[in-house]
């Protein structure tokens, strides 16, 4: 369990600053992570890595010269906002393009490609790599699924290298993507991780037991087995690893980088005892272990648990994997010490932008608007330990922790945002950035854009009706679909968020009044949640443990569905007071 924190909420900031304070030499710290606190050469390729904190060393261990020029990191085991990986980007850049690195979760992906697409349209040259060296995530056959471990260290490395080298941006993604397809990794874990301020593991392992295949975030493994001797699960790691060779790969003679990596838990003492048979096993094979790494590299707080990842070189890529790198938590060779960066970082996020005009029709919403959010607050604070039990069934049960991260810090965009005399659009727009901001993770990504979509329709300039609020769920419903690609039967908030968005377009359709047609809806809404129970997800991290989830909704709908009850009880009671609400009635 972890023990030592203050205000579990505040565990994230209050760890990256102390990271800061005791690393200065290496990074400092810019709104949404890190960056190198060294001169890097203009005009080069900037390397920025992320995910979710929890993992240290990575990903800010790896920060400084001759690997990442910045590290995104988001709240525990969540993604970092697409405004964190802007804003660490825009801090990192040398000008020459930057190039994102990060685990292939569903959260990264969608925060990742946001903060692409705004780097993009400003014209920087920015491209992304998502590692997927996980073999039991899936099938060879789907490798672009999988997910990314302790590989996350081989990718990055080399393309660090390739960009501290001069290599253009097409050479240095290349070489990732090359690194990528040569490196596998295989995990296993004998008990689960505790989070600060949390009473239980995200996920238990039965006494004597092992889980195989399990994920950094506590993602159920592909099974169990009895915990064996060190022999035996070094027998285990490297059988597994040898059945998928990279294409391209002659296993005779062929130089590997071995990386046995511990997850929080397990000493290194016992991790030595498992890499003398890992070391004898692929010499066996014919293998050459090239500069062996054997200790915590990719971790997931006090998870007992160790993966084995092998890393097939080719000339290059063994020269880039040598070169100086002098960070925190990862140093090669002799680096040629490089000035501090003098050059002070306008912080992006902490410019406070101005409220755009609103007509006072526009403001009274706003204040409706608040108090919807002030509900959904309330009732996922009420049910945070229950979305965390039914997303831990298939998931890595964080759901509750990151609405709750998420809804607060809507509250407090938008409760400033009326304070300041914002309309509607605007208030909505700061509280779905702020959602995504400190929330993270695939949720947070999408209820910020879902409050967007809501917003662009509603505008500052007049009093939204019940029309205009039930366009606003379409465009949101549309807007989530068409970037996370989920549709109906996917076992996410979709299957809810399309029935409510039909029904209540149905009931306004039809002359009923906001209040009539939100709360028919709700109901369609929380039969809909219920209904997932019977679903297998095909989407995000529960997906490779469908069978898992069979009789248990999805965490995301029943949030979903949760939420627009509370709002639902905002509107009865702007009724009965007898507050004036515009509404098609």
């Amino acid at each position: 369990m972890t023990r030592l924190f203050n205000d579990p909420a505040a565990f994230a900031d209050e760890m990256i600053e102390g990271f800061v304070a005791s690393h200065s030499r290496w990074v400092r710290r810019v709104s949404g992570g890190v960056v190198r606190n060294t001169h890097s050469t203009p005009g080069s390729v900037a390397l920025v890595i992320g995910g979710g904190s929890g993992h240290y060393p990575a990903f800010a261990g790896l920060v400084g010269q001759g690997l990442a020029h910045g590290a995104a990191m988001g709240n525990l085991f969540a993604s970092p906002s697409a405004q964190q990986i802007y804003t660490v980007a825009k801090a990192a850049s040398n000008g020459g393009g930057v190039l994102l690195g990060y685990g292939n979760y569903a959260g990264d992906v969608l925060h990742f490609n946001q903060a692409q697409a705004r780097l993009r349209a400003e014209g920087i040259d920015c491209r992304s790599i998502a590692v997927t060296d996980d073999v039991s995530s899936a099938p060879p056959a789907e490798h672009a699924k999988r997910r990314g471990i302790a590989g996350d260290l081989t990718v990055f490395k080399v393309a660090a290298a390739a960009a501290e080298a001069g290599h253009t941006m097409d050479q240095t993604v290349a070489i990732a993507e090359r690194a990528n397809h040569r490196t596998r990794s295989f995990g296993v874990a004998f008990t689960g991780c505790t989070l600060p301020g949390a009473d239980r593991p995200l996920f238990s392992v039965p006494e004597g037991r092992m889980a195989v295949g399990m994920g950094i975030h506590g993602e159920p493994g592909i099974g169990e087995t009895d915990i064996p001797t060190a022999d035996e699960l070094a027998e285990l790691l490297v059988a597994k690893l040898l059945t998928e060779i990279p294409d391209g790969v002659e296993v005779a003679g062929a130089r590997v980088v071995p990386i046995l990596n511990g997850l929080g838990s397990v000493k290194y003492e016992e991790l030595f005892v498992v890499y003398r048979r890992v070391a004898q096993l692929l010499a066996a094979a014919g293998l050459e272990a090239v500069d062996p790494q054997v200790g915590e590299l990719v971790t997931s707080f006090d998870m007992a648990g160790t993966s084995l990842t092998l890393f097939w070189l080719d000339d290059e890529l063994e020269t880039l994997w040598h070169a100086p790198a002098d960070a925190p938590a990862f140093r090669r060779g002799a680096v040629t010490a490089a000035a501090l960066e003098a050059t002070d970082f306008t912080d992006l996020a902490e410019i406070e932008a101005a409220i755009p005009d609103a007509s006072d029709e526009s403001r009274a919403a706003a204040v409706r608007v608040l108090a919807a959010l002030g509900a959904a607050k309330d009732v996922v604070d009420a049910n945070a330990e229950e979305l965390g039990r039914i997303d831990a069934v298939a998931g890595d049960g964080d759901h509750g922790i990151g609405m709750e991260r998420g809804v607060r810090a809507a509250v407090d965009a938008a409760a400033a945002a009326v304070a300041r005399g914002a309309g509607a659009a605007t208030t909505l727009h700061l509280a779905g950035d702020a959602w995504a901001d400190k929330a993270g993770g695939t949720s947070g990504a999408l209820w910020g854009m879902a409050l967007r979509a809501v917003g662009d329709t509603l505008g500052n300039a007049t009093a939204p009706d019940a029309g205009a609020v039930a366009a606003g769920v379409a465009g949101a419903a549309a807007a989530i679909m068409d970037f996370g690609k989920a549709a109906p039967g996917d076992k996410t908030l979709v299957d809810v968020l399309v029935p409510f968005r039909d029904a209540l377009a149905g009931g306004v359709d039809a002359g009923g009044s906001l209040t009539e047609a939100w709360g028919a809806a709700a109901t369609v809404a929380q039969q809909a949640a219920e209904d997932t129970a019977q679903l297998l997800p095909l989407m995000g991290r529960a997906r490779p443990h469908a069978e898992k989830s069979l009789g248990t909704p999805d965490a995301g709908a029943v949030s979903m569905a949760l939420i627009v009850r509370a709002i639902h009880n905002t509107l009865l009671e702007e009724t009965v007071e007898g507050k004036t609400v515009k509404e098609n009635a």
